[in-house]
């Protein structure tokens, strides 16, 4: 097998592909030849010794990938080999293959596509728990998104308008606040040549949005903040921006408003039957078609840098997805997004049936069955 291999986490230039024995799976674990690997802020973060999970060095980094299983290890019993699978398990996914745990494996039905399945699981869970579980979104309520284009963003807004609300999606240019409302955002905010709060104002009537959605952090969120509605929502996603921003604590006083920490990973291990809960009623959604991973492009596994500079240039619209073979089974565009206008319902019909074999983590016994859910994952 090949991988890149990070000995020395100083960031993507000393990460290095490498030849590495093909490694047999152990108790509990399975062999996965990997078609497609989607590169995620966390694998930015990973290879600069910038994440909070650090792996033991050396390390293969790609935390979210889909593939066919090659092997199993012993103990093994509901997963089988030549089985679509996705996985994510914090790193790995940047080689031709890796040792998955079996138990993070989601099995694929036919027709749901290698690339949309690598794409999936980090940013869907990631919007879903912030805004059904944290946010406790209703239907009617207004969400700004912040950083509305990237990959967290655009499945953001395909769930708040699941749920019926009603999206505000802020963006750096014209050409993302236009993809942000192909995929349905109600209004748009070009934060870089609009006044954010001016332009929240006009939007809301002055009342502001009932949940924000930030993944950004930096300097737009003391602004957005000051816009939030009286018992308003801020949801702390992430700091793709950088800098992690710090808020007088009066704001949240006269505001009436809450701060709410989003972090998926943990949520999944402590709270597995939840987590699996949420996973089936996703399942369901893209097999509807309310929800689809936009890609902004795919990649060779080869051109890795190019596809890390790429995104750090944040000049990427929702996923860019690294693949390794030339007939890895596609979605989405390739050099920028010109998907649909709409979600259309993807050409797998049986997503929504596909059914795990084997009882969830947490559970002394299998509730009734749910459409593609996950045991546990972290990110």
């Amino acid at each position: 097998m090949q991988a890149w291999l990070c000995e020395n986490p100083i960031g993507i230039d000393a990460v290095t592909w490498q030849e590495m024995p093909t490694p047999e799976p152990a108790e509990g674990q399975v062999r996965i030849a990997i078609k497609a690997a989607s590169l995620n802020f966390p694998d930015i973060l990973i290879v600069q010794n910038k994440y909070q999970h650090k792996p033991a060095l050396p390390f293969v980094p790609g935390s979210e990938y889909a593939g066919v299983i090659e092997a199993l290890g012993a103990g093994v019993t509901h997963l089988k080999v030549g089985q679509n699978v996705a996985c994510l398990s914090g790193t790995g996914g940047f080689g031709t293959h890796t040792l998955a745990p079996a138990a993070m494996c989601m099995p694929l039905p036919a027709g749901f596509p290698h690339v949309d399945a690598a794409a999936f699981i980090m940013i869907y869970a990631t919007s879903h728990h912030a805004l059904v579980d944290r946010a406790a979104l209703k239907a009617g309520e207004t969400v700004l998104i912040l950083g509305a284009a990237g990959g967290v963003g655009t499945s953001a807004i395909q769930i708040a308008k699941a749920m019926g609300a009603m999206v505000i999606a802020a963006a750096s240019s014209d050409d993302k606040c236009a993809l942000c409302k192909s995929i349905g955002a109600d209004e748009t905010i070009n934060y870089s040549t609009e006044d954010l709060r001016e332009r929240i104002k006009a939007l809301t009537g002055g009342k502001g949005p009932d949940v924000i959605y930030d993944p950004v952090g930096g300097a737009y969120t003391e602004p957005a903040f000051r816009s939030i509605a009286w018992r308003g929502r801020y949801l702390v996603v992430g700091f793709a921006a950088g800098p992690i921003p710090a808020l007088p604590f009066n704001l949240m006083l006269l505001k009436g408003a809450s701060v709410v920490g989003v972090f998926w990973g943990d949520f999944a291990k402590k709270e597995p039957k939840a987590n699996a809960a949420m996973m089936g009623e996703l399942a369901t959604w893209y097999a509807q078609g309310k929800i689809k991973p936009v890609i902004d492009r795919t990649m060779p596994m080869a051109q890795l840098k190019e596809a890390y500079a790429h995104m750090s240039s944040r000049a990427v619209m929702g996923k860019l997805v690294i693949v390794n073979l030339s007939d890895a089974r596609r979605c989405g565009s390739h050099g920028g997004y010109s998907g649909p206008s709409r979600l259309d319902p993807p050409d797998c019909p049986d997503v929504g049936q596909i059914i795990l074999k084997f009882p969830l983590q947490g559970l002394k016994k299998p509730q009734k069955p749910l459409s593609l859910a996950l045991a546990a994952s972290e990110c």
